[in-house]
């Protein structure tokens, strides 16, 4: 069963009661010493509105730039420590977002995440194209469950928004370098400010540079480490109280051997039976075996070396103007997105038809009109939305040293001629095609004022979605090549109905339903069918407000969810990558969060997660028993972990003519399973990492220096693992978070 047992349960909720007194009782202690300042409010937008966070009904958190840089939050991984119910499952380069217990679980080309991620409102709709831009930007907003109403496709998870950082009035600016472990060097600066009375410009780089956190044992080479960089510029024009614009531009490129293919271990075939066998390969557990020492599974051992290229440029357009009584705002974007990267699909020293070539070109237009109103006891707010992307993607496997298997094969069962030694060298399995979507949507929603503390929301969205796909399915060996053209529309509508409630001690409860929609997917080059829309319908219940005048600050919010046509993928028995549609699926869970000032200086942070998501009907082949079907019904759904907390204390006091901040950080994660078996060859058991920082700024408020350790207990986690090929021997393969990192920035702003 997925669920924690029922003293976990109570161990738990008695903790987070715990917890919420203690601070409560810490909050009103020190709030006759603290009650001048109280705790800062956090204005959000991704409903759309801006809000303070504390009073926006849905459960929603916001990531500040102070969080962010070396040391803190510096990629969308980092999320998972510092969100509830968020965790990441990378793999090889393209970022695999859940929250709540839903994202994406296809490894097939043109798969979609289910969570929308923007910036600054724009769709960035490749997952591998979400992993750059955490620099520079004012905050991060994570916007928890179906967002269907007001995004509409790709959001039946959330929403994660990145908001840059805008010129503003007067000039300003920052430049940090930081030094660490693995030859660690960033640079992070940016420059912005007032050209004339209407005109700002802004411009902002990053430089990331590091050697691997791993080594290929068999060439040498460093693996997972990082060569990218960054630029963002903009400018923006306020030519009017009513009317301003703003144009952003941003490119990034990464050139390096990151997102290797790490070798975990055999599933249903013993490690002697595997193909490269027949070459007499080894593997990391042979190299270390040979030497009577322990695997570091943060290296591998393999002919190939990971490749990983990587660029793309964007331009952003936001026009925000007064139309008579009408607020409107118009994001226009456009995208253009390209990868390759290079694994070893056999995790051997041989070359056993495992190169694994991986391109993807993805370029992207987009545009979306939201305006909004407030008339007497009327809150209305709607939009319309355009996006078109056009995506050509290929995976190729040169059938090196295939022969050698098929004379295998042949002696055993088929009884052909042998084959000569390379004769099929020069064939290739080969996906390769061009999926081309156009999305429309537009919807609205109004807010109506039943008395001063009662309102009701009531919005609606049509969804409409093309999808066209061109391409080939090729196997020369055979030989094969199958003409993979389909097509498909479909369209949606997605209400929601919101009542919220203020009391008279300013506490926020609130209630929803809402339905969400994925859209459905053909993958480029695929034999795969073309995969069904998945729908959600959600409860969602909270009360967010505060204590201990105003230093306590806690939100809490309860949820349901129930699945139809959930997207699951997978390697079949065929050895070719699927999608298929599981029957259905029920989430449900709890979310509480604290911020508190609990003394002059002391502030502390925490949240915690109960979640149980599981299958309700899914019936698929399980590769450890030939691909029979077996009933999954019951299991836990991947990447979702029954239990997670998060505890930050933050000291500030003088020092000299300065202040000096100490930060003391831990998060925990449940064990999670990566596939839909829910079986012990592709789990990562429970984990807590633990972060400390100390930051020294002078008493100018411009110049600071600070030292920074992340997982201090180098705890060794999976990040993903997916079950390969049944050609390969249906092995375990994944990726895995970083080791302890430490190092020391300097940094000046004005």
């Amino acid at each position: 069963m997925s669920m924690p047992t029922q003293n976990t349960v109570t161990r738990t909720l008695r903790g987070v009661v715990t917890a919420t007194l203690l601070l409560a009782s810490a909050g009103a202690s020190a709030q006759q010493a603290a009650a001048s300042e109280g705790l800062e409010e956090i204005i959000v937008t991704a409903t759309k509105k801006a809000n303070a966070i504390i009073d926006t009904p849905a459960a929603i958190s916001a990531i500040t730039a102070e969080q962010m840089g070396a040391g803190g939050i510096e990629d969308v991984s980092d999320l998972a420590t510092a969100v509830p119910s968020l965790s990441v499952g990378d793999q090889f380069g393209v970022n695999r977002t859940f929250i709540r217990g839903v994202g994406m679980t296809s490894i097939d080309l043109g798969a979609d995440g289910a969570v929308a991620f923007l910036q600054d409102g724009a769709m960035i709709a490749r997952p591998s194209a979400q992993l750059s831009g955490f620099y520079d930007l004012e905050q991060v907003e994570v916007l928890r469950g179906p967002q269907g109403t007001t995004y509409g496709r790709g959001a039946t998870a959330g929403v994660i928004n990145l908001v840059t950082r805008k010129p503003g009035k007067e000039l300003n600016g920052y430049a940090r370098l930081t030094g660490g472990n693995y030859s660690a060097k960033t640079f992070e600066g940016a420059v912005g400010g007032p050209v004339s009375d209407t005109v700002g410009a802004r411009l902002a780089v990053k430089w990331d540079q590091r050697d691997g956190y791993g080594k290929n044992l068999f060439t040498g080479s460093q693996i997972d480490n990082r060569d990218a960089i960054a630029v963002r510029g903009m400018v923006s024009f306020a030519p009017s109280d009513d009317v301003s614009a703003t144009l952003i531009a941003d490119y990034f490129k990464e050139d390096d051997n990151n997102y290797a293919f790490h070798y975990f271990g055999t599933t249903a075939t013993p490690e002697n039976f595997l193909a490269h066998n027949i070459l007499g390969g080894k593997t990391i557990f042979d190299y270390y075996a040979d030497r009577n020492q322990t695997p570091d599974l943060r290296n591998i051992y393999s002919d190939q070396d990971p490749v990983n290229t990587r660029h793309g440029t964007g331009v952003t357009a936001l026009v925000d103007f007064t139309l008579g009584e009408w607020d409107v705002k118009s994001v226009t974007a456009w995208r253009d997105f390209t990868r390759y990267t290079r694994d070893d699909l056999d995790v051997s020293d041989v070359n056993m038809f495992g190169q694994n070539n991986y391109d993807e070109q993805s370029t992207a237009l987009s545009q979306e009109f939201t305006f909004s109103r407030t008339a007497g006891k009327w809150e209305l707010l709607g939009g319309a939305m355009f996006f078109h992307e056009k995506l050509f993607g290929s995976v190729k496997v040169p059938l090196t040293n295939f022969a050698a298997l098929v004379n295998v094969l042949n002696a055993d069962t088929l009884g052909w001629v042998n084959l000569p030694n390379g004769a099929l060298n020069s064939l290739n399995y080969w996906q390769l095609g061009t999926v081309k979507t156009d999305a429309y949507g537009a919807f609205l929603q109004g807010t109506y004022a039943i008395n001063e503390q009662l309102k009701l929301t009531v919005g609606g969205r049509y969804n409409r979605e093309k999808r066209v796909g061109t391409g080939s399915f090729i196997f020369d060996a055979l030989p094969l090549n199958v003409a993979t053209d389909k097509g498909r529309t479909w369209d949606a509508l997605t209400p929601k109905f919101l009542l919220e409630y203020n009391t008279a001690g300013g506490q926020l409860w609130y209630g929803s339903l809402t339905r969400g929609f994925k859209s459905g997917v053909i993958n480029v080059g695929s034999q795969n069918d073309v995969i069904d829309p998945e729908y959600v319908w959600s409860t969602e219940v909270g009360v967010k407000g505060k204590a201990a005048n105003g230093n306590v600050e806690y939100r809490v919010a309860g949820f349901y969810y129930k699945y139809t046509n959930l997207q699951v993928g997978f390697v079949d028995a065929n050895s070719v990558v699927s999608t298929v549609n599981a029957a259905s699926a029920r989430n449900y869970g709890l979310e509480v969060e604290l911020r508190a000032r609990l003394a002059e200086g002391l502030t502390a942070d925490f949240y915690a997660t109960l979640l149980d998501a599981t299958y309700q009907e899914f019936t698929t082949g399980d590769y450890r028993n030939g691909f029979a079907q077996v009933d999954v019904s019951g299991n836990r759904l991947q990447n979702a972990p029954p239990a997670t907390a998060f505890a930050g204390l933050t000291y500030e006091t003088a020092l000299g003519s300065g202040t000096l901040a100490l930060r003391a950080e831990a998060s925990y994660q449940g064990k999670v399973y990566f596939t839909e078996f829910n079986n012990a060859d592709a789990v990562q058991d429970s984990y807590t990492i633990g972060n400390v920082s100390a930051v020294y700024t002078d008493g100018s408020g411009h110049w600071s220096v600070g030292g920074w350790v992340k997982n201090v207990g180098d705890e060794y986690i999976i990040s993903n693992n997916i079950i390969t090929a049944p050609l390969y021997g249906s092995i375990r393969v994944g990726s895995v978070a970083p080791p302890r990192t430490y190092g020391v920035t300097v940094g000046y702003k004005f």
